[in-house]
C-alpha cells in the first residue's frame, strides 16, 4: 500500500547520500572484515580535545542553578540569552567591528543556520564555490532554488572571484577560511566581492566558522570590510574555535542595514526562528559565554594551536613527497592533489587499505572537487603522527 499525498520533489535532486554518511559505512565494511586493523580518522571535521576547563566549570555551574527553584530557566529565547549575545558583540570588538546584541541571533550550530537561512529568502539564484561544504548546496536543492556555480581550482587557488559573472542579483555563499580546500581570502578579494553584491543588490551570507585559524593580515569578520553590513550575513560557530562540536552552539549576525523592500532581513530571521526553534539551552549558552571570555578564549587557544601544529605536521609530510596542496596554515583543513591522477574515491579506497587512514574524497565536495582529497588535523597527537609515518612509507 502506498500513501495518496505529495513529497517535496526537489529531493530528487539532491544524492541519495549524505558525504559522510557513505565514508562511515566504507568504514564500517573495512573494520568488519579487519577487526583488528587499527584505523585512523583525519577524514570528518570532529575535535578530539576535551573543552577547556573555565568551559567545563561554567556548564558545572549552570547545571547547578538548573537544580534549584529560584534559578532554575525554562525555554531559551529564540534569538539568546542577552548574556551571550552581549558577549559576542565584546568579541567582535578584537577585530574593530561595532556590533549591536540585537543583531546576533544564537543558534545550536552554523550548519543549521546555513541549511536554515533558506526559508527567509525567495527564489533567487544561488551562486555557490565548487568545491563546497555539502549543506550550502543540498539546502537550496531541497527548496527548489536554481544552483549556479563558480569554479575553484589550482589556477585561482581555490579562491574563486566575480570575474566574468553576469552582474545581477545573487544569494552568494562564501566560506573563509574554506571548507573543504583550507584556502583564505585576502582583505582585497573579499573588497571585491562585497563591491559585487553593493553593486548587483545582492546577499552573501559567509561562513566564518575557522575563522579563529587564521593568522596573519586577513579578515577573521567580513564585516572587517567597508560597507559589508550593506549586504552579508555572517554565521559563525563555538565547534571549532571551542571544541563545540558536541555541544552545539553557534552565531548569525544580520545586521540593521540588511532590508529587502521595507523588510529587515533580521525581523524575519526572527520571525523565522520564533516558529522553529525553541533555543539554545541555557547551561550551553554559559559555556558559550565562558569560552569568549578572556581566559575563554586563552585555553581554547592552546587548542587551536595544537590542531595547528597538527596541520603543519601533515603540510610537512606532503611537502616532502612533493604533493600539491592548500591549506594547513590558517585552516584545519588540508586540500590535497591526489598522487598519480587518481581520482578521489579510489584514493579514499588506497588509503584505508594500504594505510587504514581515512580521509574524505574531493569529489564529495563538487564536479571540482573530483581528483582532489581532505585531510584533517583534529585527530590526536598521537595519531596524526603514526598517520603520518604510514603515509611517508605509502606514498
Amino acid at each position: 500500500m502506498s500513501l495518496n499525498i505529495k513529497l517535496n520533489e526537489n529531493y530528487s535532486s539532491v544524492k541519495n547520500n549524505y558525504l559522510f554518511s557513505d565514508i562511515a559505512k566504507k568504514v564500517k565494511t573495512y573494520s568488519e572484515a579487519h577487526p583488528n586493523a587499527k584505523i585512523i580518522r583525519l577524514g570528518i571535521g570532529d575535535v578530539t580535545l576535551p573543552l577547556a576547563p573555565v568551559v567545563v566549570n561554567a556548564i558545572k555551574n549552570a547545571a547547578d542553578e538548573m537544580g534549584k527553584a529560584e534559578t532554575f530557566r525554562g525555554y531559551a529565547p529564540e534569538y539568546g540569552y542577552d548574556f551571550l549575545r552581549e558577549a559576542v558583540a565584546r568579541y567582535y570588538d578584537k577585530f574593530s567591528v561595532s556590533l549591536s546584541a540585537s543583531e546576533i541571533f544564537i543558534s545550536d550550530g552554523a550548519k543549521s543556520d546555513v541549511g536554515n537561512i533558506v526559508d527567509i529568502l525567495g527564489d533567487n539564484e544561488i551562486l555557490i564555490p565548487d568545491p563546497v561544504y555539502p549543506v550550502y548546496l543540498d539546502s537550496n536543492l531541497m527548496s527548489g532554488r536554481k544552483v549556479s556555480f563558480i569554479s575553484g581550482n589550482q589556477q585561482n587557488g581555490f579562491l574563486p572571484m566575480p570575474d566574468g559573472i553576469p552582474e545581477k542579483p545573487y544569494v552568494i555563499y562564501i566560506c573563509s577560511p574554506n571548507n573543504p580546500t583550507g584556502a583564505v581570502y585576502s582583505r582585497a578579494q573579499l573588497k571585491v566581492w562585497v563591491d559585487f553584491a553593493l553593486k548587483t543588490g545582492s546577499l552573501i551570507i559567509f561562513d566564518s566558522a575557522y575563522e579563529a585559524f587564521i593568522s596573519g593580515d586577513y579578515s577573521h569578520s567580513i564585516y572587517e570590510i567597508n560597507e559589508a553590513r550593506k549586504c552579508v550575513v555572517e554565521i559563525c560557530s563555538f565547534s571549532k574555535t571551542a571544541g563545540f562540536t558536541g555541544t552545539r552552539c553557534a552565531w548569525s549576525v544580520f545586521p540593521d542595514e540588511l532590508i529587502v523592500g521595507d523588510k529587515k532581513l533580521s525581523a524575519l530571521w526572527s520571525r523565522r526562528q520564533a516558529t522553529k526553534f525553541n533555543g539554545v539551552p541555557y547551561v550551553v549558552q554559559r559555556a558559550a559565554e565562558a569560552a569568549l571570555s578572556d581566559e575563554g578564549q586563552a585555553q581554547c587557544r592552546q587548542s587551536v594551536e595544537y590542531y595547528i601544529e597538527n596541520a603543519r605536521i601533515i603540510a610537512e609530510l606532503l611537502t616532502k613527497k612533493g604533493i600539491s596542496f592548500t591549506g594547513g596554515e590558517n585552516s584545519p583543513y588540508l586540500w590535497l592533489k591526489c598522487p598519480g591522477g587518481m581520482k578521489s574515491w579510489d584514493f579514499f579506497d588506497f588509503l584505508l587499505e594500504n594505510a587504514q587512514v581515512v580521509g574524505t574524497p574531493g569529489a564529495g565536495f563538487g564536479n571540482a572537487g573530483e581528483g582532489y582529497f581532505r585531510l584533517t588535523s583534529f585527530g590526536s597527537r598521537e595519531s596524526t603522527l603514526e598517520a603520518v609515518s604510514r603515509l611517508d612509507k605509502l606514498l
